[in-house]
């Protein structure tokens, strides 16, 4: 605590206080002393004022005495200022005069401090945030603007009047609401693609067969309708895969509950398999070691086996074996799926799992492929709390490996 060197207020009226009633008794003294002296009563009163006067002067404190008891100052507490901008995620500047004179630890991530410790522009190398910041106008709504930090990188960028000419400047990284806006574009746009492709098919294939001349040709009709059946049913796969992608992504925050043994279901799944491809079955190999139970939803563990054992078929060289296995690793249980095929280019890796993405469109379309499939094992593997990786070399072939946690108590029995 702090002390002001002047007296306290109550500390002054207490000693003017004690000076009046010294004053008073001695008026009162000298008034009574007098008149019993045989002194003229109003001579007695005058001598009485007198002795109190010079008691009053006598009784004046000095500057010393006023300084009975200090009075307190509270202590104010540190600017914190800069721990408060450091605790917001967004980026913020504050800018007086073209210079930065405050930046928080989400300003220097983004520019660098070399860059923040002098004029805005160094940092802020963006036509529209330059123009907004020099008109020293304040923003009515954030303003969106791209390139700051990364040439994809989106922003909301907002300008605040400070006192003096000082402006904080606020940025609020958007990219992925950006991203999840243009998913959704493509996604509608990728879908309506894929229906209308195979619906235009079908329709001009039914005009075609409304002709006479068509219609009467029983080798012509049966090729058309055979053509017709097939695009019939790929559009059937692919809104039946829309749905099921729909369904998987309301259930993601779910954990299924229930034990699930992944043997019976891998062994299940591909005896469908191995009656579809007939002569080339042998082609599908297992190598299924004991393993402890999962917590899954068994329809999805075996839509997630179907589309990985039917991309594996369908990308893999002809006659070359697909290899399931499954097995323990650090306390998982892990489920591969290899092919021996051409491979994937790294540069698509990353962009597997999206959806409608495909390496080569035309050879996907040509063997059945809605770009769903692995869209849909990407977030039947999220919600399940599972690992999804992807490993292709050119020329080699394709490895997809899933790994699964062990049931909270399969461990431990």
């Amino acid at each position: 605590m702090k002390h002001d060197p002047l007296p306290a207020i109550g500390d002054r009226v207490a000693t003017t206080d004690r000076r009046a009633l010294r004053c008073v008794t001695a008026v009162t003294i000298v008034s009574a002393a007098a008149w019993l002296l045989s002194a003229p009563l109003s001579a007695a009163i005058v001598v009485g004022l007198i002795a109190g006067f010079f008691v009053w002067i006598a009784g004046k404190p000095t500057r010393e005495s006023t300084a009975l008891i200090p009075a307190p100052v509270i202590d104010l507490p540190p600017d914190n200022s800069q721990e408060l901008m450091d605790a917001v995620d967004d980026v913020l500047l504050i800018i007086d005069r073209q210079r930065i004179t405050r930046a928080n630890i989400a300003a220097r991530k983004l520019f660098g401090i070399e860059k923040i410790e002098g004029d805005y522009r160094l940092a802020l190398r963006h036509p529209v945030a330059a123009e907004l910041i020099a008109s020293e106008r304040e923003t009515d709504r954030p303003i969106e603007i791209a390139g700051i930090g990364d040439p994809d990188r989106r922003w909301a960028m907002s300008v605040r009047r400070l006192e003096g000419r000082a402006r904080l400047v606020t940025l609020r990284d958007r990219t992925d609401s950006w991203i999840a806006e243009r998913m959704r574009v493509d996604f509608v746009a990728n879908a309506s693609h894929e229906l209308r492709t195979p619906l235009s098919t079908i329709l001009g294939f039914v005009e075609t067969l409304s002709d006479a001349a068509a219609a009467d040709d029983p080798a012509i009709r049966q090729r058309f309708l055979a053509i017709m059946m097939g695009e019939a049913k790929r559009m059937q796969q692919l809104v039946d895969d829309l749905i099921s992608l729909s369904r998987i992504e309301a259930d993601r925050f779910a954990v299924p509950q229930t034990r699930l043994a992944l043997s019976p279901v891998i062994e299940e799944v591909a005896g469908v398999i191995r009656a579809g491809l007939r002569d080339d079955a042998d082609r599908l190999a297992l190598d299924l070691s004991p393993a402890p139970p999962i917590q899954g939803d068994r329809v999805q563990i075996a839509q997630m086996l179907h589309n990985l054992i039917g991309n594996a078929i369908k990308y893999a060289r002809p006659g070359t074996a697909i290899q399931v296995s499954l097995g323990m690793q650090n306390d998982r249980v892990v489920l591969k799926v290899a092919d021996e095929g051409e491979g994937i280019p790294p540069e698509h890796l990353p962009r597997l799992t999206e959806r409608f993405y495909r390496v080569d469109p035309g050879r996907s379309r040509a063997v059945g492929g809605t770009g769903l499939g692995l869209a849909i094992v990407k977030h039947i593997a999220e919600r399940h709390r599972a690992t999804l990786e992807i490993v292709s070399r050119l020329g080699v072939g394709t490895v997809v490996t899933v790994s699964f946690p062990a049931a909270l108590d399969a461990l431990s029995s």
